[in-house]
């Protein structure tokens, strides 16, 4: 069984593996908890499912914070 969509398919929008799994969860936790989904009719049944489905279609993403790479460059 495959995710639909593919992991190899979001990488164009989200470059890093790691940063695409870690947003998928924390979408589907959110989700999990009662959150409505950003997209109408989600094709997926599975929570993680509608947060790469939202990634997709470019409801879900991610910005960097440059306090957080100031505290990883002083490291």
């Amino acid at each position: 069984m495959m995710l639909e969509p593919s992991i190899d398919s979001l990488q164009k929008q989200i470059k890093s593996k790691y940063t695409l799994v870690t947003l998928s969860a924390r979408r589907a936790r959110e989700l999990k908890q009662g959150s409505a989904p950003m997209i109408e009719k989600p094709s997926s049944h599975q929570q993680v499912g509608v947060a790469l489905e939202e990634i997709r279609d470019g409801k879900l993403g991610f910005a960097y914070s440059d306090e957080i790479q100031s505290r990883t460059e002083t490291l």
